[in-house]
């Protein structure tokens, strides 16, 4: 396995295996790696000649009062299991190594990032645009690998490479889970005893939630009772909306989302399912 820290040298070895006519899956992390990453990863390697995973905490996403410094880091441990897993390439750059200077070019997310998280974390979308973009370009991917608990995340990076035309397939994977149900999550290592207890209940609401949209009720207040009733966090939003346009009107193809603030974990978590009839 490679461990390659600069943009130079990534470069380097890109056109080596393109030159080689090996196909390159990309799984863009931010490390602290898990099950849900690992899953990513095998479906990678089943697809592709070779496999590039990035590690890299991207500051362009986090605002001023987030957890951008506390974010949970291990890069020891993340090398160890990339290699176990036959990853053939980690890019670990720096903060400096991908942003040298401050670029007077901006990407917008635009109106895809009103809805659900985006609505109370302006600008994170643009951040994630921001590296992905840099990404993209650097490793060439024929395939990049997203898991749907970052349903809007997805979405936003879908409708980059659509609309721009980026030569590669976003392949969606399914949201990774505990026993209990609670989406693997690199930020559930803050939760205390009683939240991570309650923390399921998200999986729950959404399944209440689904039900309720199938038989034309509204799902919105059924999953605020639940979590209300089962869980000391706040809520942060329950949205129900059009996928993969999160629009307000539902027509067909459609998500549930959920983000429920505990103390100083915030929790997100949603289904993708269709309406019928519509």
């Amino acid at each position: 396995m490679h461990f390659i820290e600069t943009i130079e040298e990534l470069k380097h070895w890109v056109t080596e295996t393109k030159a080689a006519g090996s196909s390159i899956g990309l799984v863009p992390t931010m490390g602290f790696l898990h099950e849900g990453h690992m899953k990513l990863v095998h479906t990678a390697k089943g697809e592709n000649d070779k496999v590039v995973m990035s590690i890299f905490v991207n500051p362009a996403q986090f605002g001023p009062n987030e957890d951008y410094e506390r974010y949970p880091r291990n890069m020891e441990r993340d090398t160890q299991m990339a290699e176990e897993a036959g990853i053939d390439v980690i890019f670990a750059p720096s903060a400096d190594e991908m942003y040298p200077r401050q670029s007077p070019i901006s990407i917008s997310a635009g109106r895809l990032a009103d809805q659900l998280c985006g609505k109370s974390r302006p600008g994170h979308f643009d951040g994630v645009l921001k590296v992905v973009t840099k990404l993209f370009h650097l490793t060439q991917p024929d395939r990049a690998y997203f898991g749907q608990k970052d349903a809007q995340q997805l979405a936003i990076i879908e409708s980059l490479v659509e609309d721009f035309n980026f030569p590669l397939e976003i392949r969606r994977i399914e949201t990774v889970r505990e026993e209990d149900g609670l989406a693997k999550s690199s930020r559930n290592v803050y939760l205390n005893e009683q939240e991570r207890s309650e923390a399921p209940h998200l999986k729950r609401a959404l399944e209440i939630g689904k039900a309720a949209a199938l038989k034309g009720t509204d799902p919105v207040h059924a999953m605020t009772k639940h979590l209300e009733d089962n869980t000391s966090g706040k809520i942060d939003y329950i949205q129900f909306l059009s996928y993969p346009d999160l629009s307000g009107k539902v027509e067909g193809d459609a998500i549930l989302a959920v983000a429920v603030q505990f103390e100083k974990a915030r929790l997100i978590d949603n289904l993708l399912f269709t309406i019928k009839g519509n």
